[in-house]
């Protein structure tokens, strides 16, 4: 498993031809969720298959996953990693999926077919009806990639506003019992300079917000994938947009009290230099036509806005 999600599909020198890629894939995937179904049902009550029988139904399986390997090397790297990764992601739950149902037949007493034998053959086809929903090009790839960005950030930010409408003590909704003894522990509580700190770092965290929510519409609205360049242009920016989620949520967390202030305008300058490499990829790249500029101008700005007045309150930390 290991060598085929690390692995590198090679170029085929035939032209690449996208409907004959994802037939291929998809009557894979089919054939795979047939043998997990022939695995599981020769399994599934006495008397248990002979040794031939078994061999046969281990060869097909294995069979019926190099064929899914294999087309997946036909795709070639010049189409996007951000789609090569969604394939590869799609087909590596198959593989898992079928381990896991080994594992469950060769682990589980032969009486009948149990829940866990149920709930493993279910994996494997669902796992397999993924290559329906697979994005069919880059362009759709990094549509997907930046909305699972987007709702990631999203969550974050609105888990954050909640924290601060909890009031001076963000902690209250997980230490409502006095016997605790924390109730009196002032580390659970912000300062006044705290708070103060809190209103830019929300800024930045809103800003992230908003530049996944225009990154992805431009994708949308003028994201291509004709040639190689564009392909490009749009893996960067999937590339830089994975960087925010983490980004932002060492910032959140290091916004909980005890804050240590200097911690937190480290967290917020790193995260406002990801945010101003995702304008910069965006403004420099085809999806951001001279009518898209005026937004990317105007959240740099915010970014900056928000990242001085962290500076500004934190100074003394230096």
């Amino acid at each position: 498993l290991s060598a085929f999600t690390e692995g590198e599909p090679g170029e085929d020198h035939e032209p690449f031809e996208p409907p004959r890629f994802w037939d291929a894939l998809g009557q894979t995937f089919k054939a795979a969720s047939q043998e997990a179904t022939k695995l599981s049902l020769a399994f599934s009550r006495p008397p248990l298959p002979s040794a031939e029988d078994c061999q046969k139904l281990s060869g097909d399986v294995q069979n019926a996953i190099l064929a899914v390997a294999a087309v997946y090397y036909s795709l070639p790297k010049g189409q996007g990693t951000t789609l090569r990764k969604m394939v590869r992601d799609a087909i590596t739950e198959v593989v898992e999926g079928m381990i896991q149902l080994t594992e469950t037949i060769v682990n589980t007493p032969l009486q009948s077919l149990c829940q866990e034998q149920l709930i493993s053959t279910g994996g494997v086809w669902e796992a397999c009806e993924q290559a329906t929903s697979l994005p069919r090009d880059n362009q759709a790839a990094v549509v997907s990639a930046l909305a699972a960005c987007l709702a990631v950030v999203k969550d974050a930010l609105e888990e954050m506003e909640h924290a601060l409408v909890e009031g001076e003590d963000p902690y209250s909704d997980i230490m409502e019992d006095e016997d605790l003894g924390f109730r009196g522990n002032r580390d659970t509580y912000w300062s006044e300079a705290d708070r103060k700190l809190l209103g830019p770092c929300m800024g930045l965290m809103k800003a992230s917000k908003a530049c996944l929510k225009k990154a992805l519409g431009v994708v949308k609205a003028h994201g291509k994938a004709d040639s190689s360049e564009q392909i490009a242009q749009l893996d960067d920016l999937a590339d830089i947009a994975n960087e925010i989620s983490p980004s932002v949520d060492e910032l959140a967390l290091s916004m909980y009290p005890p804050m240590n202030q200097l911690a937190v305008r480290l967290n917020a300058a790193k995260l406002a230099s990801v945010l101003k490499k995702i304008l910069e990829i965006a403004k420099t790249s085809h999806v951001c036509p001279p009518s898209e500029e005026g937004w990317v101008q105007f959240l740099n700005g915010a970014v900056n806005h928000n990242m001085d007045k962290i500076k500004n309150f934190t100074q003394g930390e230096l």
